[in-house]
């Protein structure tokens, strides 16, 4: 075969150039390659609710095995219009305004493919979960990117300045992605900082697109208000949440936009061509799963906030400086106590040596060095893994004292 590198054309889309594969993924497969605990990815490794695994049997006994309608099985969107009139007052038609997808993950994709032009801006808070940049950037549009600074007080919380975020709108801003609760940080966005978002998105005729998807994993009575649940946002929210996080189903792949309906229609036009649809009897499960009672996520915030509060004396111990998280269920660290030249060197002796995988800060930047003192755990695991994993990081405070 004559070499490809003969040839003029380079074949590639200078898009791809613009970012890597997952470095989250990543940590996962060297987590595995050596065996270490992972603490990288966030997904659970307990068992998930039997009532919703019995829910997918049933659907599959059934013969719910073929294609859904594309835009989401009617009684998953009906459940989903209930509950955002439950939580957030939202007043929600499942035929206009719904659309099922493979996963948030898709639903961002779709989203931000049918709202965005070449040319146009995506405003994100960094850090920020890694595929929102890699998004703007296939979607055609430039992320714009304001910092969340940590708090000098572990307790504290982690604030963006007004006037820089101010800056980040202008006539080319198309859309602004929030995430509440956030991963990385386990912020929850106060209502005082959503309704300044607001009146930024209005005054310069900007869609919020929020990501939702740990809107019930909160901790120290914080609350989850949801952007399009405001004053003079209903018109200009795209909504974006799903089942992974919630029901600890993070292989489903089933999430969801909410959104006005002209924007609806946009969306479900990307949808239908990039997946066609999210799995049928995963669907008619997670139409179960939504009608599960208020006790259900009152006490899946408590055992979430048990686990937080084992992981976190553990790390302190270790040397870890912690930024407490108020939701989601990661821990956002410092490592500067390790000398260690930066997150890539501390995460590859963290798998390597230790045995307990994390994830670099720097993959969460658009500037690495950003990040480049900063890593992060995900505690949705068994006490037994968190026990196991604090057992072996004991090591990095003996290591530390040598």
């Amino acid at each position: 075969m004559a070499d490809l590198a003969i040839h003029k054309k380079h074949f590639l889309s200078d898009k791809v150039s613009c970012f890597s594969e997952s470095v989250i993924r990543e940590m996962t497969r060297q987590a595995m390659v050596h065996g270490a605990i992972n603490l990288a990815q966030g997904f659970p490794d307990f068992a998930a609710p039997a009532e919703i695994k019995k829910a997918a049997q049933d659907a599959i006994g059934s013969d719910v095995n073929q294609y859904a309608i594309t835009w989401g099985a009617k009684s998953l969107r009906g459940a989903i219009a209930r509950q955002m009139q439950a939580w957030q007052g939202v007043a929600v038609d499942p035929e206009k305004q719904v659309t099922v997808c493979c996963g948030s993950t898709e639903a961002m994709i779709s989203t931000l493919l049918a709202v965005c032009n070449a040319g146009d801006e995506v405003v994100i808070f960094e850090p920020y979960y890694e595929n929102y940049g890699p998004d703007s950037i296939l979607s055609g549009a430039k992320p714009r990117f304001v910092k969340l600074r940590p708090p000098r007080d572990p307790e504290g919380e982690w604030t963006f300045d007004e006037d820089e975020l101010r800056a980040a709108f202008h006539k080319h801003t198309k859309a602004i992605i929030v995430n509440t609760p956030n991963n990385p940080t386990g912020k929850v966005f106060s209502r005082a900082e959503l309704e300044l978002i607001r009146d930024l998105c209005v005054a310069f005729d900007v869609l919020a697109i929020t990501d939702e998807i740990y809107e019930h994993i909160l901790y120290d009575g914080t609350k989850h208000i949801s952007m399009a649940s405001l004053d003079g946002m209903q018109d200009r929210t795209i909504t974006i949440n799903g089942m992974s996080k919630t029901y600890s189903v993070t292989g489903w792949r089933v999430g969801w936009t909410i959104a006005p309906s002209r924007i609806t229609d946009a969306i479900r036009k990307v949808h239908d061509f990039l997946t066609v649809g999210a799995p049928a009897p995963l669907q008619e499960a997670g139409a179960s799963a939504l009608n599960l009672p208020h006790s259900y996520y009152a006490n899946l915030a408590d055992a979430y906030r048990r686990r937080r509060d084992r992981l976190l004396p553990v790390l302190t111990a270790a040397g870890f400086g912690c930024f407490l998280p108020r939701g989601a269920y990661y821990v956002m660290t410092d490592i500067r106590a390790f000398g260690f030249a930066d997150d890539l060197a501390f995460t590859k002796y963290l798998i390597s040596e230790i045995g307990v995988a994390a994830v670099p800060g720097s993959s969460f930047y658009r500037d690495r060095k950003d990040g480049a003192q900063q890593v992060r755990f995900a505690f949705c695991k068994c006490d037994e893994t968190l026990d196991q994993a604090a057992e072996r990081l004991k090591r990095v405070r003996a290591a530390r004292s040598k």
